[in-house]
């Protein structure tokens, strides 16, 4: 199942114009999988996109204007569900150093986009080092959590 939500998160990307020609060839789209266009095309043109791939869901993510130390960033966030799985109503998003101890020193907002899409803005790694970043999708009483991690120099 896993290999088909990256699939079909890739297709949709590629479709939304996100990813080049190339990875167009590499992925074709999976049936039974709930994807919109995700990211806005100009935006996302030419930008690789982070994915993590979960049991119910596969979740893609951009930074934007990317991260640095001491520096405010959003991040555009997709989310596909697996067939049978209903699309995320929130999204929660949140950071923490897990060698230090401590997450950030502001929470971050998140809003819709639209179905599957959410924007997370007011995020700040004040510091560098390993952070890792914490999305939870939730869909009503369920909730899934997937993690990336994020090396800051």
């Amino acid at each position: 199942m896993r290999r088909a939500l990256a699939a079909a998160l890739l297709a949709t990307a590629v479709a939304a114009g996100a990813l080049g020609p190339s990875a167009a060839r590499a992925a074709a789209p999976a049936a039974g999988h709930v994807c919109e266009p995700h990211f806005r095309e100009p935006q996302l043109r030419g930008v690789e996109l982070n994915r993590i791939d979960g049991t119910r869901h596969a979740l893609a993510w951009h930074a934007e204007p990317g991260i640095a130390v001491s520096e405010f960033f959003a991040l555009e966030v997709a989310v596909c569900a697996a067939e049978g799985q209903p699309v995320p109503r929130t999204l929660r998003v949140d950071a923490s150093m897990p060698e230090h101890q401590h997450g950030m020193n502001y929470r971050a907002s998140v809003r819709p986009r639209g179905p599957g899409r959410f924007v997370a803005e007011g995020l700040l790694f004040h510091m560098p080092g390993r952070w890792q970043l914490r999305f939870e999708i939730n869909v009503g009483a369920q909730a899934e959590v997937l993690t990336a991690d994020v090396i800051v120099r």
